[in-house]
C-alpha cells in the first residue's frame, strides 16, 4: 500500500492555527453555487399576492429587464420620441454581436434586446442624470457604480454588475408603471407600454421583457433568466416576475426559457388564486 505523506497537511493546519491565534483574517471557502427560482404574481390594482413560490426577495442583476426602466427615462428625457424614432445605425465601435449589427429603433430595441442601443441612451444622459433617475425611481439597490476599476457604471451597471433588484421590487415597479405613478411624464409611461413585446397565453394578453446574463466572475458562473411584466384578461390585470438561476450551462438564453415556462403556466397559476 502506498504511504501518504501527511507533512503538507500538518503544515497547513499549523499555519491555519497560527493565523487564527495571531488574529489574521482567514478567508472562507466560496459557498457552493445554488439554484434559485421565483414566480411572483400580484393583482395590478390592489397589490394582492395571487401566487408566490420560491426565493423572491433576494436581489440579482436586472440584465435586460432594465430596458423597461431605460425606455421610461429615454422618453422622459426626450432622447426617444415614439415607437420608431430615433432609428440609430450600428457603428463598429459598438462591438456588438452580429445579430445586433443593424439599424435599431425603440421597438426593435426592446424586441431584440440590443445592448448598444441601451448604452447610447445612457451616454446621452450622462452619469449624473442617469444616476439621478435611478435614485429617484428607487430602483433596486440604486447602485450604478459599475464594476470596480472599470468605470463602466454608465454603460454596464445593470449587466452582472453593481445594480441589483429582487422579484418583489420588479413587480412593484411594474405596478407603478401601469398606474402611471413613476416620476416621469405621461408620454414616457404610454410609450414604454407601447414598445414592450406582446405575447398570448390562455386568453391572457401579456407584455413583458426578458433578461439573461451569467452571474459572477469565475468560470462556473450561474445562468440567470428573467421575465417580468404584466398581463390582462377581461377585467383582470396582473403584474409578474419570473426568475430562474441555475448552475448549468446552456446554449439557449435563460431569459427566453423563463418566458416560455411562464407563458405555459400562467393560466394555471392565476386560476389557483381564485
Amino acid at each position: 500500500m502506498r504511504q501518504i505523506d501527511r507533512r503538507p497537511f500538518v503544515f497547513a493546519v499549523v499555519i491555519y492555527l497560527l493565523a487564527w491565534f495571531l488574529g489574521f483574517p482567514i478567508r472562507a471557502q466560496s459557498a457552493p453555487l445554488e439554484e434559485v427560482e421565483c414566480t411572483l404574481i400580484l393583482d395590478a390594482a390592489s397589490g394582492e399576492t395571487l401566487y408566490r413560490d420560491g426565493v423572491c426577495d433576494q436581489r440579482f442583476s436586472p440584465a435586460s429587464t432594465f430596458k423597461v426602466f431605460l425606455a421610461l427615462i429615454g422618453y422622459d428625457a426626450g432622447i426617444l420620441s415614439d415607437e420608431h424614432t430615433p432609428a440609430w445605425d450600428y457603428k463598429p465601435e459598438f462591438k456588438a454581436a452580429k445579430r445586433d449589427q443593424k439599424t435599431v429603433d425603440p421597438t426593435i430595441w426592446e424586441k431584440d434586446s440590443v445592448l448598444w442601443f441601451s448604452q447610447e441612451i445612457t451616454r446621452r444622459l450622462g452619469k449624473e442624470r442617469f444616476a439621478g433617475y435611478v435614485s429617484k425611481f428607487d430602483y433596486g439597490n440604486a447602485d450604478v457604480a459599475g464594476t470596480p476599476a472599470r468605470d463602466d457604471g454608465l454603460t454596464r451597471s445593470w449587466v452582472n454588475s453593481s445594480l441589483e433588484i429582487s422579484p418583489v421590487e420588479q413587480v412593484n415597479f411594474m405596478r407603478r408603471l401601469l398606474a402611471g405613478e413613476l416620476p416621469v411624464s405621461a408620454k414616457a409611461h404610454a410609450m414604454t407600454k407601447a414598445i414592450l413585446p406582446t405575447f398570448r397565453s390562455g386568453g391572457w394578453t401579456v407584455q413583458g421583457k426578458t433578461g439573461t446574463t451569467r452571474l459572477g466572475e469565475s468560470a462556473d458562473k450561474r445562468s440567470l433568466g428573467w421575465f417580468v411584466g404584466w398581463a390582462n384578461k377581461d377585467a383582470r390585470s396582473i403584474v409578474f416576475a419570473r426568475l430562474v438561476i441555475d448552475t448549468k450551462r446552456s446554449d439557449t438564453p435563460k431569459g427566453p426559457q423563463a418566458r416560455t415556462m411562464f407563458l405555459k403556466e400562467l393560466s394555471n397559476l392565476v386560476d389557483r388564486s381564485k
